[in-house]
């Protein structure tokens, strides 16, 4: 009886060792980055910048794959779906864990129980802008223009963020606009920039190339005071929409169940690149707030925010089935 204690007790401490040697060797393979978008728009860049100096770092492949379509639900199933290993990451924004819970009555994933959060890795602003074949040069001219031929003006959206900013404008100032959905900032952009579109809703990180490059001209931003980078360019609670004050979010979750020490290493090495000086200088170049916030912290962010456009997608009548 005492041998098979003995041997009972060498082997639970056998296991408890291959446990901690496990969590101490991650990572030891190859490592996939989800986003929920085509390649060129904000989240791609984000992931794309720390999948670089993450592999750097840890010495191992670190993958982006695109996912696009959806409004970010079929990336969201396949990283809801994956193991909770720590090899999966999802760049989620605010539609894929605040948002869609509103819009559809029923989703593949649960935005809370499928996810474990990591950090929110940036905010910012989104913008409205124009064509330059559009004579409207602030929004004031542009409800003018909307007024005199309801429901024919179009604007583009790449992500349920830009939709949401776009019928919050519209409630605020009584607009008619028509909505024209794409899968991602980038192709709506590639359309507005081609004048197939006349108005645009966008991120303003992606949005900044083509405004600085007068390819768009942007009539005013959403968030509460004027982005740094677009100084001349008026909030949109300036411009006659009053109470619009909106910030969109792109952070990174596992599958639910990833091990609390497999988080925490995760979330110490993405919240060390995105302080880096040069990581911070690049995203902030394009309009981008770094948050890297502990993944406590994100989850508080979720939870907000999901209180918050809830209330905004049920005054505005938004419904996605």
């Amino acid at each position: 009886m005492q041998a098979l204690r003995f041997l009972g007790a060498l082997l639970c401490t056998a296991c408890l060792a291959l446990g901690v040697s496990a969590q101490d060797a991650y990572p030891s393979k190859p490592i996939r980055i989800i986003v929920p978008f085509p390649p060129g728009g904000g989240s791609d860049l984000v992931a794309r910048t720390v999948a670089a100096r993450l592999g750097e770092r840890w010495k191992v492949p670190v993958t982006v794959d695109n996912k696009p379509g959806g409004n970010t639900i079929i990336a969201a199933e396949a990283a809801a779906k994956a193991a909770p290993d720590g090899y999966t990451l999802f760049v989620a924004i605010d539609s894929t864990l605040a948002m869609n819970q509103s819009l559809y009555g029923k989703l593949p994933y649960d935005p809370v129980k499928s996810f474990t959060p990591v950090t929110l890795a940036i905010t910012m602003p989104m913008v409205l802008a124009v064509h330059p074949s559009v004579s409207a040069r602030t929004v004031p001219e542009l409800l003018a223009m909307a007024r005199a031929q309801p429901g024919k003006l179009a604007y583009a959206h790449g992500a349920m963020p830009a939709q949401v900013a776009g019928e919050v404008f519209k409630s605020a100032t009584g607009a008619d606009l028509l909505a024209v959905p794409y899968k991602g900032g980038a192709p709506a952009m590639t359309d507005t920039v081609g004048g197939q579109v006349p108005i645009i809703f966008d991120a303003l990180g992606p949005a900044m190339p083509y405004i600085k490059g007068g390819k768009v001209r942007a009539l005013a931003v959403t968030s509460a005071q004027r982005n740094p980078l677009l100084p001349e360019v008026p909030t949109l609670a300036e411009s006659g929409a009053p109470g619009v004050d909106l910030l969109t979010w792109i952070g990174f979750v596992l599958p639910a169940g990833a091990d609390k020490a497999v988080v925490d290493k995760l979330h110490h090495e993405l919240a060390a690149i995105l302080q880096m000086p040069q990581t911070r200088e690049l995203l902030s170049g394009v309009g981008m707030t770094v948050g890297a916030g502990t993944p406590e912290q994100f989850a508080q962010t979720i939870q907000g925010d999901t209180q918050k456009f809830g209330r905004i997608i049920k005054a505005a009548g938004i419904k996605l089935d």
